[in-house]
């Protein structure tokens, strides 16, 4: 049997990316309700866990909606549309690019999803005045299929994993059809790199409040990988040329679900066959992001696989933090308490460099996406 976790002796600290830049940031600036997330000092769960620092980046609720996906799923539409239809004009508000898009309508946007994907392209399919087609695994809780159709989307169930989900969306794919995936296949992969980009808006809002408050910026960093999007734009922010840090970057998985983990073992890109049943339905994938990969492998330190009961630890400390935070959103957490508490700590610490002065930063990806399953597992009603 494998271990659970993955040393990576070929990391790069800096890596031949071209810089994103603050596009994406200047343009969810014009989104209706943007705001900056925020950035926790978690003190107190700091001193309880031995560290100096604990920041804590709470995506609960990001332009409207409980997870950090409308970063990605706005900038990529936006893009594909521009390719598609533009160049646009000048404009300032989503109902410009909307008037903009009228002599082309009807149009629709088609994606596959675990909930949160789903919700944010459906969002930005009503936002534009266009349909929406979203296609989820069995297994689909119904509250996130709610919201998904809440926004005026239509909910399919595929019969299968969320691999077979994203083959199923790919279909859809026309001249009145786009397809917002956060994956990537052979053929495909300016979307997903759209979707990647998104997400660099998190980290530039993290870096100048750090910058404001006079903190230097993290030792240790945590985050959550599926197919890998999210786990890419970090990559991206923090090893491009230029950025001397030694930052270490670690991945977090569910076990059964741990593609990237497992396709660093392998030496090679695998698919874990489904159905993949962890807690944690965001990370639920079985093969990385093609398109992600060579970032992955090249950028992150540690790759780690936690169960499902390390993710509710994670939910039942970020609440007595007063963050509030579902189980996808809580295995950065888990993943910490994995390296500082598991079978496997001190090796994992020491290599990690991890002691009392360490400065680390967890993303909190979503709130309370299944409020029914927080409420039982943390004995709590969601904030």
């Amino acid at each position: 049997m494998e271990k659970s976790f993955y040393f990576n002796p070929e990391v790069q600290t800096r890596l031949s990316v071209a810089a994103v830049g603050r596009a994406p940031l200047e343009y969810h600036r014009k989104l209706p309700g943007y705001a900056p997330s925020g950035l926790v000092n978690a003190r107190e769960l700091a001193a309880k866990l031995n560290l100096g620092s604990l920041w804590v980046k709470d995506e609960s609720w990001r332009l409207g909606l409980p997870a950090f996906k409308i970063l990605g799923a706005s900038w990529a539409t936006y893009r594909a549309l521009e390719e598609r239809f533009g160049p646009f004009k000048e404009w300032q508000t989503l109902e410009e690019i909307k008037n903009q898009l009228a002599a082309y309508q009807p149009l629709s946007l088609a994606t596959a999803t675990d909930g949160n994907h789903g919700r944010a392209v459906a969002r930005m399919a009503r936002w534009l005045g266009l349909g929406a087609k979203i296609f989820v695994p069995t297994g689909t809780v119904e509250a996130r299929i709610k919201g998904i159709e809440s926004e005026g989307a239509t909910v399919t169930v595929i019969d299968g994993t969320y691999d077979e989900a994203v083959e199923r969306a790919s279909q859809e794919a026309s001249e009145r059809c786009l397809v917002i995936s956060d994956t990537s296949w052979p053929g495909y992969e300016k979307v997903p790199g759209w979707i990647a980009e998104g997400y660099s808006t998190i980290f530039w809002e993290i870096e100048d409040l750090l910058k404001e408050w006079g903190e230097s910026g993290p030792d240790l960093a945590l985050v959550q990988v599926g197919v890998g999007a999210l786990a890419a734009a970090m990559v991206e922010h923090y090893r491009q040329p230029g950025r001397e840090n030694t930052l270490k970057i670690v991945s977090v998985e569910p076990e059964g679900a741990d593609c990237a983990l497992a396709s660093m073992q392998a030496g090679k890109i695998v698919t874990l066959p489904g159905p993949h049943h962890s807690i944690m339905a965001g990370l639920n994938c079985g093969t990385p992001s093609q398109l992600a990969w060579p970032l992955l492998s090249g950028g992150i330190n540690l790759f780690l696989a936690i169960p499902d009961a390390r993710a509710v630890q994670g939910m039942r400390e970020l609440a007595g933090a007063g963050i509030t935070s579902g189980e996808t959103g809580a295995s950065g957490l888990g993943g910490l308490l994995e390296i500082l508490q598991g079978g496997h700590s001190a090796e994992l610490k020491e290599k990690l460099g991890l002691n009392g002065n360490s400065r680390v930063l967890l993303l909190s990806t979503e709130g309370a996406t299944d409020p029914a399953n927080y409420e039982k597992l943390v004995g709590k009603v969601p904030a």
